[in-house]
């Protein structure tokens, strides 16, 4: 019998999902590079790559370097490589595997050169781009200027520009998801466009999360989608109806360790179990709680310290302490990083253990 708190995956969803996704994305011309941060396990990432994937995105360094080791060799970093140790790193991934790196701003465009160059070996490079978020990336507006001064430096090779935006639609949360992925690819084909025109030849125009890939895909000039969650999908996407809580392929499972009065039980997962990074109620999704417990949709999970995690429920629940739930968190890719290992449902209620590889990689 498993010991909880533990995450267990359905692998007949997780291959579903996986297949779904390629399949959605088969008729238009864009290739699928699936974001492993969220499941950080080269096995599933291999999985992706037999149905259809051309590669990987990692968000660290240490990622990275994990599914190399695994044999994965078609890898980007879509994140800004900044310090002389992380170059290095990045200078032996790039002797071993084909690799692209994020960059967004002339200083850290300058150093990846000037050691690119001392290394004599050019690093192929994306711009990366802000199109609402304001999380990284160069302001929309001076990406061409940028652009044009990267594919100038002696070893770099700018390759394409890319983004993440999530739901946005100008500028603000949304559940219009067709709009927001139209809107993000049309964003960046234009902005690519006008880079070209600078004489910039850059190949690649890379988009979209697991909510809007597959409406971004349908731009023309858009090359690339890097969807993550959709291997697993979690209550956020259900939310935004991106899935629905029958296609979410990890939950966590869980024991009632106490019930201290009629509406309220304890479970033995808390926020050393599952994400906080996805509050409740918050736009756009607005949710309750911090889950979805299995089979019991009126049951909220409503607070949790480190190792405890507190069930609103009625006098009318007949739980007890002992009973065992299942709860499918608000933000799967966080969750996993709390967890050494995930257990795939066998026949005959049984369980293989998969190491979370790059689990902690966070440098």
């Amino acid at each position: 019998m498993l010991e909880t708190p533990c995450l267990v995956i359905d692998p007949d969803k997780l291959a579903n999902n996986i297949h779904q996704m390629a399949e959605t994305l088969r008729p238009y011309n864009v290739k699928l590079r699936p974001h492993t941060k969220t499941h950080k396990i080269p096995r599933i990432a291999k999985k992706q790559l037999n149905d259809g994937a051309v590669g990987i995105t990692t968000a660290k360094v240490s990622e990275a370097e994990v599914m190399a080791q695994h044999g994965l060799s078609n890898i980007f970093i879509a994140y800004p490589i900044i310090g002389e140790t992380k170059i290095e790193r990045v200078q032996r991934l790039n002797r071993m595997t084909d690799l692209t790196i994020g960059v967004d701003s002339l200083m850290g465009a300058e150093k990846l050169s000037a050691m690119a160059e001392a290394d004599q070996r050019p690093l192929q490079v994306r711009l990366e781009v802000d199109t609402g978020l304001k999380r990284t990336g160069i302001p929309y507006d001076q990406a061409v200027e940028l652009a044009q001064v990267i594919h100038n430096l002696p070893a770099l090779r700018l390759t394409g520009i890319y983004t993440f935006r999530g739901a946005l639609l100008q500028g603000k949360p949304t559940l219009d998801l067709e709009r927001a992925g139209i809107e993000e690819g049309n964003m960046m084909a234009s902005l690519a466009k006008r880079i070209r025109e600078q004489g910039v030849p850059i190949r690649d125009v890379s988009v979209g999360s697991t909510p809007t890939a597959a409406h971004a895909a349908k731009v023309d000039g858009v090359t690339e989608v890097r969807p993550g969650t959709y291997v697993f999908y979690d209550r956020m996407q259900a939310q935004l109806g991106v899935s629905s809580l029958d296609d979410c392929a990890a939950s966590v499972l869980v024991t009632v360790v106490s019930r201290p009065s009629d509406d309220r039980i304890v479970i033995d997962g808390g926020s050393k179990t599952f994400a906080t990074d996805v509050q409740p109620n918050t736009p756009p999704h607005h949710m309750t709680g911090f889950g979805h417990v299995v089979g019991y949709p009126d049951v909220v999970f409503e607070r949790m310290t480190e190792e405890h995690g507190m069930l609103k429920v009625t006098p009318d629940h007949s739980f007890q302490v002992g009973d065992r739930l299942r709860i499918i968190p608000n933000h799967i890719c966080s969750t996993v990083n709390l967890h050494n290992r995930i257990y795939l449902e066998k026949d005959h209620g049984e369980y293989e253990a998969w190491e979370v590889s790059a689990r902690g990689h966070l440098s």
